[in-house]
């Protein structure tokens, strides 16, 4: 007889809040487009404008001192799109290829500067950037823009693997991922994963239901639950029939 699994009685409703929150943050995009865009912070930065999303990513930067990358696997509108395609998404990113997002990190910092000095330093701060009354889409031109950059999105999932615009190429993950770093070296308690070996009946469930393609089943024999990678989505913990990975609120 399967020992009870502690998480069981939310498993459904967790993941379909989850999807369904992604699925609205999805198609508000007409709407948040500006607010979540890294491209609109550079053009804002030109001008000696702190934008919404320049505001949003320093909060996303600090929130991961305690939430790791929750955004990613909640509330990402680009995450949504490739959960959305995912059906689609056949293979897993090469860990290997996940460095790449650094150096697209230092790229895009170091033109972010650059564009801030050259105008002078930040001016003024205008969460609304760019928005025509709050929202981003309101032209047709516009929304072709925003076509081919989800296009891009799909296709950087489907070549790279699940997920594959997140692991190798979002910008804005390092800063996240660096916040997670500095929990970690001062040690204070945090969202994290956390497993119980003993339950795990090696069914493998949990990596064949992890988004971004980690090896959780790898993570949870060894007892290495802190993943870089990991976007704290749950998927692991709600398909696990063991109860054998679970959200915990603790030190590194």
């Amino acid at each position: 007889m399967n020992r009870e699994n502690p998480s069981q009685p939310s498993t459904l409703s967790r993941q379909t809040i989850r999807k369904a929150i992604l699925v609205v943050s999805f198609l508000l995009i007409p709407v948040t487009l500006f607010y979540v865009s890294p491209i609109v912070i550079l053009m804002g930065a030109a001008e000696g404008v702190a934008t919404g999303s320049l505001l949003l990513f320093a909060a996303l930067a600090v929130l991961s001192l305690g939430v790791s990358r929750l955004w990613c696997g909640w509330l990402c509108p680009m995450g949504a799109w490739q959960e959305i395609c995912s059906p689609v998404m056949k293979h897993r990113v090469d860990g290997r290829r996940d460095r790449v997002k650094y150096g697209v990190t230092v790229l895009w910092l170091s033109l972010l500067a650059y564009l801030f000095i050259g105008a002078g330093g930040v001016r003024t701060v205008d969460p609304f950037y760019g928005t025509v009354n709050g929202v981003s889409v309101t032209s047709p031109e516009t929304l072709v823009i925003v076509g081919v950059i989800f296009l891009a999105i799909f296709a950087a999932a489907y070549f790279l693997g699940r997920r594959g615009f997140c692991r190798v190429l979002c910008p804005i993950a390092p800063l996240m991922i660096a916040g997670r770093k500095i929990r970690n070296a001062v040690g204070w308690p945090a969202l994290r994963l956390a497993d119980d070996a003993g339950r795990c009946i090696d069914c493998k469930k949990c990596s064949k239901a992890c988004p971004m393609g980690l090896d959780v089943h790898g993570m949870v024999r060894e007892g290495r639950m802190e993943s870089t990678e990991c976007i704290l989505c749950g998927e692991c913990v709600d398909t696990c029939p063991e109860g054998a990975v679970r959200y915990a609120w603790k030190g590194p």
